[in-house]
């Protein structure tokens, strides 16, 4: 069962997927960062969707944690 998760990069940056994709090739810390997003994203759509029922805190702290990953990849692709 595949679910759409939101808030992926390619759909948080649409004009900026294909530059996604080259850095994530091309810059080690870009890929990482990336990558602990997209796991960061996943925990908070598995804990709204209660697939992992989470404390709203322990919620809200992942929440934080993608938003400022968010805004490091951002000022990256700037």
């Amino acid at each position: 069962m595949s679910q759409h998760t939101p808030h992926e990069l390619h759909e948080e940056f649409p004009e900026k997927a294909e530059k996604i994709q080259e850095m994530k090739g091309s810059n080690p810390h870009f890929a990482r960062l990336a990558e602990e997003y997209h796991a960061v994203n996943r925990a908070v759509h598995r804990a709204e969707t209660n697939v992992e029922p989470m404390e709203q805190l322990a919620e809200t702290e992942l929440r934080k944690k993608r938003a400022q990953l968010k805004d490091e990849l951002a000022r990256m692709l700037a």
